[in-house]
């Protein structure tokens, strides 16, 4: 429809000789049919219910027309569903099945919130409410399991955000070489369940700011699990004492890549001339592992570091780690625990890329780090889907855009009577099966 209200026609190569047209008067269809999944496995976390009440209503009630969880579900899944912007929400807002998923009749039941409506509220967030968030949003983590896990793994990364405009806190990262934010993403490395993402300027993080982030989330799962084993994996920018300390102190083991200096490479020399001569000798790829104490002039104490040296024909390759695990081999500590931590990439990617995480186009930085809060909460609802209603399938596994266009967009004509609302799903649709694996997974529809 243009902006004078007129319905657009398209009109396309004949076929046969006959004129081929379309527009946009299909009626009460929806493009998402998945969302009757997602409104079932929602309910069933109450993931939007606990977001909301960690979250203050400033509004005067009698110009509420939108409860606070009804804004946070109707956002969230607009954004599991791949529509990233609130603009989006001027044409979703009468969609039949994001209506039935936000509690609505699909039809004969008001729109939701608009545009400006979902902006505002964005924008109204204070410091507090988005702590409150982060607790909640780690609360539903917890809840996640059935039973407490023997073990969780802490993968740390960050990721870049650029950024287009005055974005408060966005900083020129040379690295990158533009400005942006860098958010910090903190994943379960076994489950690949989010824990939480916390919005940063535009610098690497110093070893104080990490540890202060990371010692809420460690407090936070001991109190929940007490004899929970812990372990953080992370890159060289985490190689702090800071956070060395932390762990050290709170009983958690670590394994974190450890930028090289020249001590380093003094003390790997002995290990790397050794693989060049075994490379010289078998001419293929060698990769050998060692050992050994040291301590930078701003740790306390010295630290158990692995050196890897790998040889092949496209040059010499060490890396280091530091670690205050006492057991493992090097090659085990390195090749199985440290490298498995890659899958985290993977975490970020659906995260960041098929959720669009990186939209922090606000002017103000609480209201990028609530949109980011948003994002993860669909990061959730979609990880949650293929942990429970698709497990053992081919889509446990798969990216988040592979859910969104086999599963999510589907098209579907919903017919409201008096005592049935009747949904109806294309003939053609190639993964129906899917559908009744999903529905087999989840529990009967609310209500």
């Amino acid at each position: 429809m243009d902006e004078q209200g007129n319905q657009w026609t398209l009109c396309f190569a004949k076929l046969q000789g006959r004129t081929v047209e379309a527009d946009f008067d299909g009626g009460r269809l929806s493009s998402d049919g998945g969302l009757l999944f997602l409104r079932q496995l929602e309910a069933r976390l109450g993931l939007a219910r606990r977001l909301a009440a960690a979250v203050r209503d400033r509004r005067h009630p009698s110009y509420v027309s939108h409860s606070m969880e009804t804004l946070l579900r109707q956002r969230l899944l607009q954004i599991a569903c791949g529509y990233e912007d609130a603009d989006d929400a001027d044409a979703l807002r009468t969609d039949p099945l994001l209506k039935m998923a936000c509690g609505h009749l699909p039809l004969s039941g008001p729109a939701l919130a608009s545009q400006p409506t979902l902006s505002r509220w964005e924008n109204s967030l204070s410091h507090t409410d988005l702590m409150r968030l982060a607790y909640a949003l780690g609360d539903a983590f917890i809840a996640s399991f059935a039973r407490p896990p023997r073990r969780i793994i802490l993968d740390l990364d960050d990721t870049d955000a650029i950024v287009h405009g005055g974005q408060q806190l966005a900083l020129f990262n040379a690295y990158v070489n533009d400005y942006c934010y860098l958010p910090l993403h903190l994943y379960d490395g076994i489950t690949g369940r989010l824990i939480t993402a916390v919005l940063r300027p535009g610098r690497r993080p110093r070893g104080r700011e990490a540890a202060a982030i990371l010692k809420r989330v460690i407090l936070r799962l001991r109190q929940a699990w007490p004899r929970v084993q812990l372990l953080l994996r992370a890159d060289s920018h985490f190689a702090a004492p800071e956070v060395f300390d932390l762990c050290e102190q709170h009983g958690v083991d670590y394994v974190i890549n450890l930028g090289t200096n020249p001590v380093l490479q003094e003390r790997s020399e002995r290990l790397v001339r050794k693989a060049q001569r075994r490379f010289q000798q078998r001419r293929r790829p060698v990769r050998l592992f060692s050992q050994f104490r040291y301590a930078a002039d701003s740790w306390k104490r010295r630290r158990r570091v692995i050196v890897k040296a790998e040889v092949s024909p496209l040059g010499d390759n060490r890396r280091f780690l530091v670690t205050n695990l006492r057991r493992y081999q090097p090659r085990h500590l390195y090749s199985r625990l440290y490298a498995a931590r890659g899958a985290s990439e993977n975490c970020i990617k659906n995260h960041k890329r098929y959720l669009a995480s990186d939209r922090t186009s606000c002017s103000r930085f609480e209201a990028n780090q609530f949109r980011l809060f948003l994002h993860s909460a669909a990061y959730v609802l979609l990880r949650a889907l293929q942990e429970i209603a698709l497990k053992a399938s081919r889509w446990e596994t798969a990216t988040f855009d592979t859910l969104q266009k086999q599963l999510l967009k589907v098209a579907a004509r919903v017919i409201e009577k008096r005592t049935r609302i009747r949904i109806h799903f294309p003939s053609s649709y190639p993964f129906q099966q899917a559908f009744h694996l999903m529905l087999g997974q989840l529990d009967p529809a609310p209500g």
